[in-house]
């Protein structure tokens, strides 16, 4: 199951395919008792969406059956075990993914000739995901996190190894050499040689990084590279050959100051925002601000969901049964938001007071 949303393959994912490309989205559970539903809905959700290719006298027999085979497949890929809070299923002719998200999505079918994203984008944007770099004289590791966790991750020929012949960890120890370690050439290189791989992992997958280390290691790395004057440094040794768990208890005091920072940052643009007369609040006045690309920082509370119905002029609340109403219109204000470069930030329930979930700052 795929779950980092890249530039391009953000890009490869809204690429136009010929009728139809299907979307099938269904919110999951990380605990029991609420994921014994799981499979049932996910089935259901599937069984769905082949009964509307056919009812759909715009596809052909074999692209129906192409189809439906690659919805069976993808089905058959699922592993529930490592299910988060959503899940996306995307299924065209010779082509399927499986997308596993941390923010929960509408139980949703959509039959059109691209793949509905704005989920995902949502999803990621809430998750905040970010890299952290483990730096050692013999060892760099890369690690993925979002969503309360990091994993290790082995993109760009990472975990990197010094070569046994260019460094002798043993002997180091032996003779207490390990301070001069960060000052040979050899360890520079290295490190440099770190910095280029990770420089190229970022401009595929651009978010902030984070650096790990013992202070020699850190100060040479800055020194060796081009990436420490942008990344956040966090002086702790030893992670380079340790735990997730590790990582993620080192690194988690360093975002947790950041993410009160920010939200304090927020409510001062908003209060700000407030007396400039360049303020919008609320899903519809958001929606339309957000198409015609005048939102220039977009605040909304990580748990704020809202059903709306458009009804040619503006978003209505929408009744029970309503066959138009847009259940995720929040994640497609965030991804339109992020589209025309909107600073999109996620903030704690309750932290924008007596505005309802969503507020915004107006380039104009």
């Amino acid at each position: 199951m795929e779950h980092d949303l890249s530039p391009a393959t953000l890009a490869e994912l809204r690429r136009p395919r010929p009728y139809p490309a299907v979307s099938v989205l269904t919110p999951t559970h990380r605990r029991e008792p609420d994921n014994a539903q799981d499979r049932v809905r996910l089935r259901n959700a599937v069984a769905t969406a082949k009964k509307r290719l056919e009812e759909d006298p715009a596809v052909s027999r074999d692209r129906r059956a192409a189809v439906s085979d690659e919805l069976d497949r993808a089905l058959a890929e699922i592993d529930l075990t490592h299910a988060e809070d959503g899940l996306a299923i995307f299924a065209a002719p010779g082509e399927h993914q499986v997308w596993t998200l941390s923010r929960s999505v509408p139980e949703r079918v959509v039959l059109s000739d691209t793949f509905l994203t704005r989920n995902l984008v949502a999803a990621q944007a809430a998750e905040r995901p970010f890299w952290v770099l483990s730096v050692a004289a013999d060892r760099v590791k890369l690690w993925n996190g979002g969503g309360g966790r990091v994993v290790e991750e082995h993109l760009g020929g990472f975990p990197l190894d010094r070569p046994e012949e260019d460094f002798d960890p043993e002997r180091q120890e032996r003779i207490g050499d390990a301070p001069s370690t960060f000052r040979d050439e050899g360890t520079r290189r290295f490190l440099r040689d770190a910095d280029s791989a990770m420089a190229k992992v970022l401009r595929a997958h651009p978010r902030p990084l984070y650096v790990t280390g013992p202070e020699p290691a850190l100060s040479l790395f800055d020194e060796a590279g081009a990436l420490a004057s942008d990344a956040v440094l966090v002086p702790h040794g030893g992670l380079a050959h340790g735990s997730a768990e590790a990582v993620w208890q080192a690194i988690r005091p360093v975002l947790e100051d950041e993410a009160r920072g920010s939200v304090e940052a927020v409510a001062r643009e908003l209060d700000a925002a407030r007396g400039r007369k360049d303020f919008a609040a609320g899903v519809d006045e958001l929606w339309e601000s957000a198409h015609t690309g005048r939102v220039r920082l977009l605040a909304v509370e990580e748990n704020f969901k809202v059903t709306m119905r458009d009804d040619g002029e503006h978003l209505l609340p929408a009744s029970d049964g309503d066959l138009d109403a847009r259940e995720d219109i929040v994640d497609e204000i965030v991804e339109q938001c992020l589209e025309t470069g909107a600073d999109v930030r996620f903030v704690p329930d309750g932290a924008l007071g007596d505005v309802e979930g969503i507020a915004g700052v107006l380039r104009y």
